[in-house]
């Protein structure tokens, strides 16, 4: 078996190969790879429970633990996708929301298990670190009225209302 040097683990209720399951269905590159059985009990479940699943999120190897309720996700940790047009950026924004996830502002959703996602089209990114900076800026200040990023309103933004 080939093991990564370096893999995120991403702490869950009991739910890990739910959220593997959702993003192999959900993102391009990314699968569940493996689903691990604990071998006893634990504190935050039993002998024979899913453990741990590896997994992997648009080419970026990740490991679900199930290690129960003491831990949350919280926004100091998010997955940045960058999306080449309206068509993904809506795609993976509504897979997330609609799934039991959450909108919130500038690109970002929160997924039903408490992950944040940045839902970030590169013409944004491009925008906003534009050399002229009164074009980044008026981009920028677009983005911040924003919920799920509308690249056409940023480009519009960046030219300049023209």
């Amino acid at each position: 078996m080939n093991h990564p040097k370096n893999t995120i683990c991403l702490w869950y209720n009991g739910d890990a190969e739910e959220a593997a399951r959702f993003y192999a269905d959900t993102f391009p590159d990314s699968s569940v790879d493996a689903v691990h059985h604990a071998p006893g009990d634990y504190p935050a479940g039993s002998e024979g429970d899913v453990l741990t699943v590896e997994f992997t999120v648009l080419g970026i190897p990740c490991l679900g633990l199930n290690g129960g309720d003491a831990f949350r996700h919280c926004e100091a940790f998010s997955f940045q996708v960058a999306t080449a047009n309206q068509e993904e950026t809506d795609r993976y924004w509504n897979a997330i929301v609609s799934n039991g996830g959450e909108e919130s502002a500038c690109g970002w959703c929160k997924d039903k298990w408490g992950l944040s996602w940045q839902i970030t089209p590169v013409v944004l990114t491009e925008a906003i670190t534009d050399p002229d900076r009164a074009a980044a800026k008026r981009a920028f200040e677009a983005m911040m009225q924003m919920g799920k990023i509308d690249i056409a309103a940023i480009e519009a933004a960046h030219r300049g209302g023209r």
